[in-house]
């Protein structure tokens, strides 16, 4: 048995990301530890929402734990670091925020987590953080420096496969509803704010048989995804098209071209 931990800037970015690679190796017998580096202050949550006297902070904890046991996670910790925020704006500069973050100390409380579950793999996200957002490009940073601090040599950056989004929303617009197709991004050939594209994309995990609890993870914060949101509106069969696959980038090992994607984060 080997240790998975899996590094992410907010509550229910884990089930979005890498869900499904968690459920798989917990499945495959590994030990599986979910590591947040803020309680998701900023975010965004519907009026009434939250009890009296409660914050989205503590909100967000308790989803997270709840996500944690859909997902067979054995360890949760938070980092303890404040949601910063969307880029340029005002939350970018609180006290405490992870965007300004000190890299090296970030890192150093990553890396003893790492050093305690003598880790094998890391998930982190690419550099450009999926879409640009603040704390996710400081997760690659600081996830990257924790590696190399705590001797982890896997080290796969969870992104989104750009070309395969391309494929499939031009086949969901095909068929979907009208309020379907007006929620899914633009992927034109010069939109280049989600993911990377295909040929920079090491692995290729198929989670077909974790989508179910995927999807249940992601039910788990409804704080940030309620039951008619985007994710959870889709049919069983598109939300298993959309996410029976998760996508990786093995830090420092490019896929020769032409090889095959790799399948298995433990396994070369």
């Amino acid at each position: 048995m080997s240790t998975l931990v899996s590094f992410h800037a907010h509550p229910d970015d884990e089930s979005i990301a890498t869900g499904g690679s968690i459920a798989k190796a917990k499945a495959d017998g590994h030990r599986v530890v979910l590591v947040v580096a803020t309680r998701g202050e900023h975010g965004e949550v519907a009026e009434g929402f939250l009890d009296a006297g409660e914050t989205l902070a503590d909100r967000r904890v308790v989803e997270t734990h709840s996500s944690a046991a859909e997902l067979g996670v054995d360890r949760v910790e938070f980092l303890g670091y404040v949601d910063s925020g969307m880029i340029g704006t005002p939350e970018n500069d609180l006290p405490g925020s992870f965007w300004r973050a000190d890299v090296e100390v970030a890192a150093a409380r990553l890396a003893a987590i790492l050093r305690d579950e003598s880790a094998a793999v890391l998930t982190i996200y690419d550099e450009f953080g999926n879409y640009g957002h603040p704390d996710h490009i400081q997760v690659h940073r600081v996830g990257v420096r924790a590696a190399e601090l705590a001797g982890v040599s896997r080290v796969f950056e969870a992104t989104m496969n750009r070309d395969e989004m391309r494929r499939n929303i031009e086949e969901m617009r095909a068929h979907g509803d009208e309020a379907t197709q007006e929620e899914m991004p633009d992927l034109d050939d010069e939109n280049e704010s989600f993911g990377m594209p295909e040929e920079l994309i090491t692995h290729a995990v198929g989670v077909e048989g974790f989508v179910t609890a995927k999807r249940r993870s992601m039910a788990a914060h409804a704080s940030q995804i309620p039951p008619d949101s985007f994710f959870l509106r889709m049919p069983d069969d598109v939300f298993a098209r959309a996410f029976g696959t998760e996508w990786f980038i093995r830090n420092g090992h490019p896929r020769p071209a032409g090889a095959p994607f790799g399948t298995d984060l433990f396994v070369d």
